[in-house]
């Protein structure tokens, strides 16, 4: 319902939530959030502090390029950041969410290509994504040797297979690669371009830190 609303409403692009939400319908996990609009509307209860906070819109994709992002905000500087950010982008939402300790970070990603249509994407994540360029890709629907395969695939592979002890549950990842797979080719006529990244995949579990998605 959620892209159909979108489309609805004339838009292209998604916000962050309504991204998390999509996937946690289906049942893809993401980071806990609160969206809100005042300082007095965040639930600091639900926290476990430090906290990041972020600029939330639909019409601001890339957050980190416009100082829309804020990490590891400690609880007595939480009311300060807030309003900092809340003066930059006045119009706008605030996500709140709490830190993530760094793991593992790639990226797992949608890409409708011209030629073979609604293409799933898999790669190292985090910063180095445009740097390294360590992708892999699979037209849409996959199967699960399609997965293992990918994960086989990039050149960091190593770091999954446990290189110098790095625990990383690659079962989590399978399952969201398989559960990415489905979502897309749910709305494969609908879905442009959606970018999980980072992931971060730990010892136990993959978790949707960041994500994007663009409609046709």
């Amino acid at each position: 319902m959620i892209i159909e609303s979108v489309l609805k409403q004339g838009r292209k692009s998604l916000a962050e939530n309504e991204v998390k939400e999509l996937l946690r319908e289906a049942g893809i996990p993401t980071t806990d959030f609160q969206v809100v609009r005042k300082f007095e509307d965040i639930d600091q209860k639900r926290l476990k502090f430090p906290v990041v906070l972020k600029v939330c819109s639909p019409k601001i994709l890339h957050k980190t390029d416009v100082g829309g992002v804020v990490l590891e905000v400690p609880k007595d500087q939480l009311e300060q950041e807030f309003s900092k950010l809340r003066e930059k982008f006045p119009e706008e939402d605030i996500l709140v969410e709490s830190h993530q300790d760094r793991r593992v970070e790639v990226i797992v990603g949608l890409i409708n290509d011209p030629t073979f249509g609604l293409t799933i994407m898999f790669g190292l994540g985090g910063i180095y994504t445009e740097v390294y360029k360590d992708v892999t890709f699979r037209i849409v629907p996959i199967g699960k040797e399609d997965a293992e395969e990918m994960l086989r695939e990039i050149k960091a592979a190593p770091i999954l297979e446990g290189f110098r002890k790095i625990k990383v549950d690659r079962d989590a990842l399978l399952n969201m690669l398989m559960k990415v797979s489905a979502l897309g080719e749910k709305y494969m006529d609908k879905i442009d371009q959606m970018d999980l990244n980072p992931v971060f995949v730990r010892e136990k579990g993959a978790v949707v830190v960041d994500a994007k998605l663009l409609l046709r």
